[in-house]
């Protein structure tokens, strides 16, 4: 059972002005760009302060070129009990203050080590909760029901009584891209797991609608080897000029890319909240996920809220959310599809019309049209 944020005591604010600081994100790609609010309002608070950042490897490129950083501190893979003690032997007391961002054990041990002043999150489980409770300096308890990750993320900011800021920011690089002609869309197809992505038919009849309207487009992915040969093979039924890059570019290069795009269309994934971030129109399509807590945050967007409810679909900013449908009206379920794993299916996802996405999409454009001819 989870605790609710109005019977949680009111934490004791920490006075303190710290000159290095280390914030800890240890989980996906997404959560690392979701973090940035914090590094950011740490920044602005403390303008003087060095910040660095612990995070995956994998994940570092999401924060290339953060003007807020100092430094990134990468862990390659989930190394071993002796690999990540001697990283932890590496932080011993470096920094004035240390934040996990996680309520996993290793976010944990990494902040109580690597901090003089150590805050971090705790899980709602008492049993499991109770020595990062006893550790830490200051704790927040991490839930579902406390809103957004960016503003579960924010709410450091009142331990450390300094001002929130809520924007994103983006990766960037001065790497040149390729020349494409504009109009284009950006389409990120292939999610991590099976259970949050979308039909092929879908894809397809969405890229012949955007290629009738002269909209060209152009693919995105990683470069896992499944992957790009699942769009490889869906490649083989649309209109030949088509652009594929899947697995050519950096994060920083992809923020780049999107950011002159007419819009962006992709399934619940970390480069969903890296389009939203940029600005560009991002037509989000979700499944089992609740919006309330992972929509990809609005571009500008800034209020103490989350911008979406925790179901249907719906516009803010420059985000257009779309969330599937069922007869069992079972949405968000949270699970990892219909069949509780992440490779299985989502019938919410199933069951989204091309016509749905195509509708959506073609009256936002023609809004935006006619706003600008206004």
């Amino acid at each position: 059972m989870l605790i609710s944020q109005r019977s949680m005591p009111k934490p004791k604010p920490l006075n303190i002005q710290p000159k290095r600081i280390l914030v800890i994100t240890l989980r996906y790609l997404g959560d690392t760009l979701l973090v940035t609010p914090l590094i950011s309002s740490l920044k602005h608070a403390y303008p003087e302060a060095e910040i660095d950042v612990l995070l995956p490897a994998s994940n570092a490129g999401m924060l290339e070129g953060n003007p807020d950083i100092q430094r990134l501190i990468t862990v390659a893979g989930k190394p071993g009990g002796m690999a990540f003690g001697k990283l932890l032997l590496s932080l011993f007391r470096r920094y004035d203050l240390a934040i996990s961002t996680q309520a996993g054990d290793r976010p944990t041990l990494s902040a109580l080590i690597a901090g003089k002043t150590s805050i971090g999150f705790v899980p709602d489980d008492a049993a499991k909760a109770w020595w990062k409770k006893a550790l830490l300096n200051r704790w927040l308890v991490f839930g579902a029901d406390y809103g957004h990750a960016v503003l579960e993320n924010l709410r450091f900011c009142a331990l450390l009584e300094i001002a929130p800021c809520y924007r994103l920011t983006p990766p960037h690089s001065t790497i040149p891209l390729p020349t494409i002609a504009k109009p284009y869309a950006v389409l990120h197809i292939m999610p991590q797991w099976r259970y949050k992505q979308w039909h092929a038919q879908g894809w397809c009849e969405l890229i012949a609608f955007l290629d009738q309207r002269g909209v060209k487009v152009v693919l995105t992915g990683s470069g896992n080897p499944s992957e790009l040969e699942a769009l490889r093979e869906l490649q083989q039924q649309l209109p030949a000029d088509v652009i594929n890059l899947a697995g050519q570019l950096s994060l920083a290069q992809l923020s780049a890319l999107i950011s002159d795009a007419k819009l962006f269309v992709g399934p619940d994934t970390g480069i969903t909240h890296l389009a939203a971030a940029t600005g560009t129109l991002t037509f989000a399509l979700f499944g089992p996920t609740a919006p309330q807590k992972w929509a990809p945050w609005p571009h500008g967007y800034s209020e103490n809220k989350a911008p979406f409810a925790s179901r249907g679909s719906g516009r803010v900013h420059n985000v257009y959310l779309l969330q599937g449908q069922t007869e069992q009206n079972c949405l968000p379920c949270q699970l990892e599809g219909c069949d509780r794993h992440r490779e299985s299916h989502s019938t919410c996802l199933d069951q989204l019309s091309s016509d749905r996405v195509i509708d959506v999409i073609a009256k936002t454009l023609q809004a935006r049209q006619t706003s600008k001819s206004a």
